[in-house]
């Protein structure tokens, strides 16, 4: 079987007659994703601005030779070539889908764009457009698609809707020079929680995936260049794609609000911040008592931050040199 294995505990993995937008699905993972979308029968709205892995720069053709690929496979798919990290872009993502084909049931925010410096070097510019084109990018298209399921469920009761973001163990765990990304990613999967604890009334799952893969923006993180001729990357983009199409299904109705991690062959599931040890002092602290308490509280444990090891993930990234 190609990609990571699944359970679906007897229920179907098909997308017939469900229309699902995946935004910065031009190329990469957001590639592999809507085309795997459309082989389980989603109807797809391709959005893709055709920028540089930066942000920079627009190519409306990336979207459009997307579409014309998945028509020619036999599959129904429109573009949209819309900025969704504004709010018109957002809107007319969403409302592509709706006017195409009367609804949205399924939403793939993917979109983003790297622009790695260390934090004392980072200028703000390069916060903003990170924290705008993931963060904020993902708000916005929620939003829109949660008013969407919330006003086809006050028409109709209970709806169904799927809803998965894209998050990344440097938001998760931290790296060296992605303080933006990292800041970023890390909302993301708080976003995924929240929203998915909001929207659960309404029949709608919101989950939240860690892509490793090979793509333009992970260029130099995973050594070797892809194999050659047709051979498959053990750690392609489409990898990825398979556990997108199996949480956009009816198999996966009862898992929401959780971060899954997947590498080629290797599905991890993620949860989050815990309470490992507390100290309580029902009179208050003094500053001495204070020392003694927290002395206590790391009894053991590692007072300075360092990566844990992550199951299936053995790369690092070199950090961005200094300037």
């Amino acid at each position: 079987m190609d990609g990571p294995v699944i359970a679906n505990q007897g229920r179907s993995n098909s997308l017939a007659g469900k229309v699902a937008v995946v935004t910065g699905a031009g190329r990469g993972i957001g590639r592999e994703e809507a085309i795997y979308l459309s082989s389980l029968g989603a109807r797809v709205v391709v959005n893709d601005l055709g920028s540089a892995p930066d942000g920079s720069g627009a190519d409306h053709s990336v979207a459009e030779l997307l579409v014309d690929e998945i028509r020619a496979r036999g599959g129904q798919a429109v573009a949209h070539h819309g900025d969704i990290s504004e709010p018109t872009g957002a809107q007319s993502l969403l409302q592509v889908g709706v006017d195409e084909w009367g609804q949205v049931d399924i939403v793939v925010n993917n979109a983003g764009n790297i622009r790695d410096r260390m934090v004392f070097t980072m200028s703000v510019d390069e916060w903003d457009s990170v924290i705008k084109a993931h963060l904020r990018g993902h708000f916005l298209v929620t939003r829109e698609a949660c008013v969407h399921w919330r006003s086809r469920a006050r028409v109709g009761g209970r709806t169904w809707g799927r809803l998965i973001n894209t998050t990344s163990t440097s938001g998760l765990f931290g790296n060296v020079g992605q303080s933006n990304y990292g800041a970023a990613k890390a909302a993301i999967a708080s976003l995924t929680l929240s929203t998915s604890l909001e929207m659960a009334r309404y029949g709608v799952t919101v989950n939240a995936i860690a892509p490793g893969a090979r793509t333009r923006m992970t260029q130099g993180v995973f050594g070797p260049d892809a194999p050659a001729g047709d051979r498959e990357d053990p750690i392609g983009p489409r990898h990825v794609a398979r556990l997108v199409g199996y949480l956009a299904s009816d198999a996966a109705d009862h898992i929401t609000g959780q971060v899954l991690r997947v590498k080629g062959g290797s599905v991890e599931l993620y949860q989050g911040w815990r309470s490992v040890a507390s100290v309580v002092n029902p009179d208050g602290w003094t500053a001495e008592g204070l020392e003694t308490a927290i002395a206590e509280l790391f009894q053991g444990r590692p007072s300075v931050y360092s990566p844990p090891m992550v199951p299936g993930q053995d790369e690092l990234q070199d950090p961005p040199k200094e300037s």
